[in-house]
């Protein structure tokens, strides 16, 4: 017996149709046999599954209906075709077995090129579908490594674009992704908090990961006199220093116009405006005071901030990651969102490992 044709499984408790099907189909097919409902089901359900069955509905234990409705609650058969044999032909019997999941119906007295010839069709729309399937899967694979190839050449351009803006501030060394670990880590905590859940999903997560970087685009924007000046600035310069908001704002915003609506953009925009603002109006660049102040800037804020007072600058030395806390902890409801703060409290241990991970 060819091992290549396709298996047929016979499930009927007459001999003389059981006759009449394999003498019909053995020469083209690899056909077995079982006589009652619980057989067939022990046949269906082996290891190397039958590709097509002939179920006579009339069986000695469990009728074909219910043998049927077992093989289609089962993910192992459910997409076997089976065509039923029956002596039955109200309409209602044929509805009936349509609903549980037959392919088709063949009356008895049987006609054998009608048995051969449905037999074959219902075999090649099998192989057609399953051909399709794993075309479907194919092609989704391929989607996905194509869409992995574009979040990685779009991560890439967003880290050469933040840092072309951080090479002109040279003391900043890996900040853009420690502040970036930051964001995630708080809106990973944040998700659940009924203050921000309805803005914090996956996909938000996700995107605020991607933007954080661009924070501080506008940088581009500032001179070098006053962006690395090593000193204190001036009350001029630090007016000049805090523009850099509202122009990286406007290149992400210019950019959104011309390349189409982007929630990356949107967010990234966002971020870039409001990340100085604080949480009782003092900050910049519009002053904007409590919940007017996005999530996104929020975050950025506190990531922002405690980075700063880790890290060296040319006018100041680091601060210890303990005392950097009891400072955020001072500012809250100041400086910060009170609830993000509170997560920063929890969180300050997984915050010193992020530091120490992307240390300069």
């Amino acid at each position: 017996m060819d091992e290549q044709m396709p298996r047929i499984l016979v499930v009927d408790d007459e001999t003389f149709y059981i006759d009449v099907l394999v003498n019909l189909l053995q020469d083209d097919y690899q056909v077995s046999v079982a006589k009652n409902g619980q057989s067939a089901l022990k046949l269906a359900f082996n290891s190397t599954p039958p590709e097509l069955i002939l179920l006579d509905i009339l069986l000695p234990d469990i009728d074909g209906y219910e043998v049927c409705r077992q093989l289609k609650d089962n993910p192992e058969t459910c997409n076997i075709p089976v065509i039923f044999l029956t002596i039955k032909s109200e309409v209602d019997d044929e509805i009936r077995g349509f609903e549980v999941g037959a392919v088709d119906y063949i009356s008895k007295p049987m006609s054998p090129p009608i048995v051969k010839t449905r037999v074959k069709n219902h075999l090649m729309l099998t192989k057609a579908r399953q051909v399709l399937e794993d075309q479907a899967r194919h092609l989704e694979q391929q989607v996905q490594e194509r869409t992995l190839e574009i979040c990685r050449t779009q991560d890439v351009a967003i880290y050469c674009m933040a840092s072309l803006a951080e090479t002109r501030d040279n003391e900043t060394g890996h900040h853009i992704r420690r502040t970036q670990h930051y964001v995630r880590l708080l809106s990973g905590f944040l998700e659940n908090h009924p203050a921000f859940s309805s803005y914090l999903d996956n996909k938000t997560i996700s995107l605020l990961f991607k933007s954080a970087p661009l924070h501080d685009i506008g940088k581009v924007g500032v001179p070098d006199r006053i962006l690395l000046k090593p000193g204190k600035l001036n009350d001029e310069e630090w007016q000049q220093m805090k523009c850099h908001a509202q122009i990286g704002h406007d290149a992400l915003f210019k950019a959104e116009k011309e390349l189409g609506s982007s929630s990356f953009l949107e967010i990234a925009r966002e971020i870039a405006l409001t990340h100085h603002e604080r949480w009782d109006g003092s900050g910049y660049p519009q002053g904007l005071k409590g919940n007017e102040i996005p999530i996104s800037g929020r975050l950025m804020a506190l990531a922002d901030v405690y980075d700063a007072l880790i890290c060296k600058r040319v006018y100041k030395e680091p601060m210890p990651h303990e005392v950097a806390v009891k400072l955020i902890i001072s500012e809250k409801g100041t400086h910060f969102d009170p609830d993000v703060v509170d997560a920063f409290e929890l969180l300050q241990n997984e915050f010193h490992h992020i530091a120490k991970t992307f240390h300069d």
